[in-house]
């Protein structure tokens, strides 16, 4: 760790205000940020999407709960692998705690991956998560959300991966995002926001406290420290996204 300059407690609060006036200022940018995501226009979802659950196949609109707005987690997790992306399984812990709070909010989360019900639901069970999580396994929906793609995609010049067109070599398989969707009364569905890269990082809460710990992140590369929380004690080696 770098050596920090030690001052006294003066002059430690007169950095600290300094650095309240930023902290401010970034907070009063993230609300407008959040005002310009909120009058971001809709579009109508006109395909109709089907998806593998614990309780039979559902319907995009079956994935409300009865809520008017639902959350996806696009996780990757693709089929035939062994074990979820560790970036996600990592923002994965982060979502049980959520659940009550979002849907006494008229909120539905649900992670969607394109890897079968029954792969799923076994490194669900190893993970010990509570949340919903479905398959698109056989449904156009990762792809026309640009969270996955094929090998033919991958043969092209490029891909669009958060709304931007990226060498296949940036790319994989299966990537991951967010969105978000809005049902109405009559049942219209509308797709209102989406996110990729880091754009749903502000999920992670262990992020959130690591930026306010003495080290920050401590990472040379994004998450070279993180492992699956089951593989700590085991101090298993970083693993791939699809493995």
């Amino acid at each position: 760790m770098e050596h920090k300059q030690i001052v006294s407690r003066e002059e430690w609060l007169a950095a600290r205000r300094e650095l309240l006036l930023a902290e401010k200022a970034a907070t009063h940018l993230r609300d407008q940020v959040n005002a310009k995501r909120l009058a971001l226009p809709w579009v109508k979802v006109e395909q109709d999407y089907a998806f593998d659950t614990p309780q039979g196949r559902k319907t995009l609109g079956q994935l409300f709960g009865g809520r008017s707005q639902l959350m996806v987690y696009h996780f990757m997790l693709g089929p035939g692998w062994t074990a979820g992306c560790p970036g996600c399984s990592f923002l994965a812990d982060h979502l049980d705690g959520s659940l009550p709070h979002l849907e006494h909010h008229d909120v539905s989360l649900v992670a969607v991956s394109r890897a079968p019900l029954a792969e799923i639901e076994v490194y669900k069970k190893r993970m010990g998560w509570r949340f919903p999580w479905v398959s698109s396994f056989g449904s156009a929906f990762n792809y026309d959300f640009h969270v996955s793609f094929t090998q033919d995609d991958l043969a092209k010049p490029e891909v669009i991966y958060n709304f931007t067109a990226i060498p296949p070599a940036q790319a994989n398989d299966e990537l991951p995002g967010l969105s978000a969707f809005y049902k109405d009364e009559a049942g219209a569905i509308f797709h209102t926001y989406s996110s990729y890269a880091r754009g749903p990082e502000e999920l992670i809460g262990t992020y959130m406290i690591l930026d306010r710990a003495p080290k920050g992140r401590n990472e040379k590369t994004i998450m070279d420290w993180m492992r699956r929380h089951d593989e700590y004690a085991a101090a298993a080696p970083q693993a791939s996204c699809c493995d």
